[in-house]
């Protein structure tokens, strides 16, 4: 260990609710921070544990899974790829949710990147982990064909995923969600995802 801390929001156990890995059993580390404010997350960004990795690996060892979903916040502001290094030697598969604008450790087993507002993600090249799934959350304003037109094709994988926005309002989001629906008919190379974890009122 190298006597590095990490503010950790929280750790639990549940199901991976969105995109490629959905219902998966997985351990869930959730760091605080981010350096975009988006109104629609579910992360209260102010209240942090301070924990070194061994402390990390003693929270998450109680768990039978050995699929680990680093999340935040921004998990790319803290962790990299010795700490990744750290957990693949503990026997866990490691996949991380980002919002792009930042390098994620090339190590990662699975990369989530999730894309916020107007902001533009600039992964360019091979310095940078190509994402394996892209999760863009879907409102009335979102337009997913011109996000990739203006966005290198390194940026693009093959598993392309458009999530409904809870805006917390019912009647918006049965809006929206018809919306996407629509969107993905007649565009089919992407696919919905949606919050299960939601929708089964699990953490």
């Amino acid at each position: 260990m190298d006597g590095k801390t990490y503010r950790v929001n929280h750790t639990f156990y549940s199901l991976q609710g969105e995109g490629r890995n959905t219902g998966r059993a997985a351990v869930f580390v959730r760091f605080a921070g981010c350096n975009l404010r988006c109104p629609f997350c579910d992360t209260e960004f102010d209240s942090y544990k301070v924990m070194t990795a061994d402390d990390i690996l003693q929270a998450i060892a109680p768990y039978p899974a050995r699929f680990i979903v680093l999340t935040g916040g921004e998990p790319t502001l803290q962790v990299g790829e010795d700490f990744i290094e750290l957990l693949h030697q503990h026997g866990y598969e490691v996949a991380m949710e980002s919002n792009g604008t930042r390098p994620a450790p090339l190590n990662l087993d699975w990369l989530t990147v999730s894309p916020k507002g107007n902001e533009k993600c600039e992964m360019r090249d091979e310095k940078w982990r190509q994402p394996d799934e892209l999760k863009l959350v879907f409102d009335e304003h979102t337009d997913p064909e011109a996000f990739l037109m203006s966005h290198s094709s390194f940026l693009i994988p093959k598993l392309l995923f458009l999530q409904p926005c809870d805006t917390g309002n019912a009647e918006r989001n049965t809006v929206i969600m018809q919306r996407c629906v629509d969107y993905i008919k007649h565009h089919p190379q992407w696919r919905l995802s949606l919050q299960t974890h939601k929708l089964i009122h699990i953490e």
